[in-house]
């Protein structure tokens, strides 16, 4: 499911966008911009709704930092500030979309599936491969060369993860909090376990031979070359 981070001190408007939200993605709230920072920075998030104003640090600053940072997260603005000066200055600071309250919810979704989509979070097609690998969404399944693997669950998640997240180190801390879940009481020693389950249902591909451990840090997947 694409995890969301929203950025919302207005409690009541945050609630309804979460409520909508519901059946298609999970949503993490946070009310100031020094806390939402802090989570934008984990990078476990496919996309961030940034108020711009909020108590403690601006909207505007915390998106200044994070592109000063490298993160590539889309991030969309919520904002009661519509003049073009104002969406101007969002855009040169790496704002990917406006969006000016007060706003449809339909039309917040569906601009979040646009920035989804261009960056590769959310999939056009129904499945996604590396080499002979192929995950197929439709119904969760993986072959290898076409042959049928015995892949599900949060292994599979695992494995669309690193798919799309090509050429990104993805920490164990990263990895934990996307497939398991913030608030999940298993230890983080499972990322292990899911580890080398995958690369054995995985063995002599392509995807393992370039899936890499870095130590002490997490794993990393080469991006696949062009053909």
């Amino acid at each position: 499911m694409i995890k969301v981070l929203l950025i919302e001190d207005d409690w009541q408007l945050s609630d309804n966008i979460k409520k909508y939200l519901t059946d298609f993605a999970e949503v993490k709230q946070v009310y100031d911009g020094l806390e939402g920072q802090f989570e934008a920075e984990s990078a476990i998030y496919d996309i961030i709704l940034l108020d711009w104003m909020l108590p403690e640090k601006s909207g505007i600053d915390v998106l200044k930092t994070l592109r000063e940072e490298r993160s590539s997260t889309p991030v969309l603005f919520l904002t009661a500030k519509d003049d073009i000066e104002d969406k101007m200055r969002g855009f040169q600071f790496g704002a990917d979309d406006y969006l000016t309250k007060p706003f449809y919810l339909e039309e917040l979704k569906m601009r979040m599936i646009s920035l989804l989509k261009r960056s590769g979070r959310l999939q056009d097609e129904n499945s996604i491969s590396y080499g002979e690998v192929v995950a197929n969404f439709a119904n969760q399944s993986v072959e290898i060369s076409a042959v049928a693997q015995d892949i599900q669950g949060k292994e599979f998640e695992l494995l669309v993860y690193f798919l799309q997240n090509q050429g990104a180190i993805l920490t164990k801390e990263q990895i934990f909090d996307r497939i398991w879940g913030f608030d999940s009481e298993t230890a983080i020693t499972v990322v292990e376990v899911y580890m080398s389950k995958l690369r054995k249902h995985l063995k002599g591909t392509s995807l393992v031979e370039n899936l890499q451990t870095i130590r002490n840090v997490g794993y990393l997947l080469k991006k696949q070359e062009s053909k």
